[in-house]
């Protein structure tokens, strides 16, 4: 299931086949360790509700393959690194949070809001006629800024303090729940 390759293949009448095939990459450690395979199915379930056959995918791909070789070959929190797939993924898909200014008012200064319903954070004052609005703390704000900004290759290179990656962990399952319309629970897997 996880294996990257090239594969040589040809269109039969009602599907493709395969001809042969050249492995690039296995992340053989996801399969000796059911927390990393756990979570590399989750994000493989996720990518597969996105995408469709014969669409070009490949930001998606570098983003998928990035995120399987971070919990293959890494200890890094799998939890954060779920979080920063799913971020990822909604920018690629068009729905980039507003992080440059308030979202409301244009207010470049002092935005410790992130806001569920106006995708994007927000200053403290609009903030307070926004109900689906979370107080962010800094840690959480660059966090977020980073894994939108961020080079594909770097997007990994970071780590979170346990309160902020809660935080970060909470603002980016609703806002991915939200915008893909759907409640993915990685408890469901095993």
């Amino acid at each position: 299931m996880f294996c990257f390759g090239e594969y040589l293949m040809y269109k039969g009448t009602n599907t493709y086949h395969i001809n042969s095939v050249e492995t690039i990459e296995v992340f053989y450690n996801l399969r000796i360790d059911l927390d990393k395979l756990k979570y590399a199915v989750h994000i493989n379930k996720i990518v597969q509700d996105v995408t469709q056959e014969n669409q070009n995918c490949y930001n998606i791909l570098q983003l998928l393959l990035n995120t399987l070789y971070t919990i293959s070959e890494t200890d890094k929190n799998l939890d954060l690194v779920l979080s920063i797939f799913k971020l990822r993924l909604l920018c690629i898909l068009g729905f980039t949070p507003k992080i440059y200014e308030c979202v409301n008012c244009k207010e470049k200064d002092k935005l410790k809001y992130f806001s569920l319903r106006d995708n994007g954070f927000k200053c403290e004052v609009c903030s307070r006629q926004d109900k689906s609005s979370i107080e962010m703390s800094e840690s959480t704000i660059n966090a977020i800024k980073f894994v939108i900004m961020a080079p594909a290759k770097k997007i990994y290179s970071f780590n979170i303090k346990d309160a902020s990656l809660e935080e970060f962990k909470l603002i980016i399952k609703l806002y991915f729940n939200e915008k893909l319309e759907k409640d993915y629970r990685i408890e469901e897997i095993f």
